[in-house]
């Protein structure tokens, strides 16, 4: 760990079931990470669905006192949003969670964000795990804000390889190129969680079975999620971005420079990415970019959190 005191972020989010183990993770990591709040906005399920369920996981994980914002229900730049399949249609797998007691704050996320980063002493951490809109928007709102953000640490895109929503681009850049891009033109720094590190992250054969089995109701739930989602796609990429926090080491970053692509078609959300000198062409690295992860590193710290989860349990279906 690199900072003496727990680390405050923002959890900027779309659950999704990854999200879903990255929010469980933050809580389960107290001297590393401080969660002020979480702001969700429409991607892998509408916004509708993504607040719920962030709610819900939530009260499962019996932490009612994180605040929780919705934000923008459509990409910054279109009339309509683009979700995924991999989530299942309620964003969760398939797992019935009981309705949400805790309460959606008034506050847009876009301003909330707003206001907890020139509340922070030192600049919030922005972890920033589905479609940017929210982000941007802040940022739009508040050409000041980039002074009071410490840094920006995403899961999306994907340098160097093939995308997963079309052969070019990730789920997350796709689905609001636009507002990617106006993060990655803020100035602030970033660190990019992207497919090529986090298709190494994968659990191990039978971990999710072992959980869903469990007399635990915290644990079956957590377990049956993650098997439902594993069926589609069996990468913990957005817990990528929690775990770097809490320790680095666990990482291989390089610096790199991406932008990311507007063009209409297979391309839109591409991460267009430079790392050697002779491909820059005079442009300066803007973000770090992670290659490698310590899998079964991450595999412990994901069971420590679950583990960490002591508050009575809800009701799950």
């Amino acid at each position: 760990m690199t900072d003496a005191r727990p680390t405050p972020i923002i959890l900027d989010c779309d659950p999704g079931v990854d999200d879903a183990i990255a929010i469980i993770m933050a809580l389960g990591l107290p001297d590393a990470i401080h969660l002020r709040a979480i702001t969700c906005v429409a991607g892998n399920v509408p916004l509708s669905s993504t607040a719920r369920n962030a709610r819900q996981i939530l009260e499962l994980a019996g932490r009612t006192d994180i605040p929780v914002h919705g934000g923008c229900t459509r990409p910054i730049m279109s009339p309509t949003g683009r979700t995924s399949s991999a989530h299942g249609t309620d964003g969760l797998g398939g797992v019935r969670l009981p309705e949400p007691a805790l309460q959606l704050q008034p506050e847009h996320a876009a301003d909330a964000i707003r206001r907890i980063a020139r509340e922070t002493p030192g600049g919030i951490t922005l972890c920033a795990i589905g479609p940017l809109t929210n982000v941007a928007l802040a940022l739009l709102r508040d050409p000041a804000l980039a002074d009071h953000v410490r840094r920006i640490v995403l899961m999306g895109g994907a340098c160097f390889g093939p995308g997963n929503i079309t052969p070019l681009a990730e789920f997350n850049f796709y689905a609001d190129p636009h507002a990617a891009q106006i993060v990655f033109d803020a100035g602030v720094p970033i660190v990019l969680f992207g497919l090529d590190v986090t298709r190494k992250a994968l659990l191990s054969e039978g971990y999710s079975a072992a959980l869903a089995t469990s007399s635990d109701q915290r644990r079956e739930a957590i377990g049956r999620m993650l098997g439902a989602y594993e069926s589609r796609d069996p990468c913990l990429h957005d817990p990528c971005v929690i775990a770097w926090l809490a320790d680095p080491d666990l990482f291989e970053l390089i610096e790199a420079h991406v932008e990311i692509s507007l063009a209409d078609g297979v391309a839109s959300g591409q991460s267009v990415t430079r790392v050697r000198d002779r491909h820059l062409e005079g442009r300066k690295p803007n973000c770090r970019v992670a290659v490698d992860v310590d899998n079964a590193a991450l595999e412990r710290m994901l069971s420590d959190c679950i583990a960490a989860l002591d508050a009575p349990a809800g009701t799950v279906m």
